[in-house]
């Protein structure tokens, strides 16, 4: 268990890990999955001493995991593109709509 972790967050990360456990997950992904999902709502609600940009302005997981039950996996938001092709140097990506950041990161 990550430490600075309250009860709560733990049941969180116990219950998300076993529930990837469930669909399949290795256990060391289901660990990975667990830890980044409960990291990303303590940045959210300002528990953690650091957040990134991501991470708080970006949908909530809860929020993105329930639209994904619903309508299927949507693949990487725009945002997530975007700063896969500012990592990549790709020219001309301020101006690209999702579709277009997808193909000029190869998605």
């Amino acid at each position: 268990m990550p430490r600075g972790f309250t009860v709560k967050r733990e049941r969180q990360y116990q219950h998300i890990k076993d529930s990837a456990k469930r669909r399949g997950e290795s256990a060391g992904r289901a660990e990975e999955i667990a830890a980044r999902t409960v990291n990303k709502e303590r940045a959210r609600s300002g528990e953690a001493k650091t957040a990134s940009k991501s991470s708080t302005q970006d949908m909530s997981s809860s929020r993105r995991g329930g639209l994904r039950s619903h309508r299927g996996a949507g693949g990487p938001t725009k945002a997530q593109l975007y700063a896969e092709a500012r990592r990549r140097g790709v020219k001309g990506r301020s101006t690209m709509n999702k579709a277009q950041l997808a193909r000029a990161v190869g998605r």
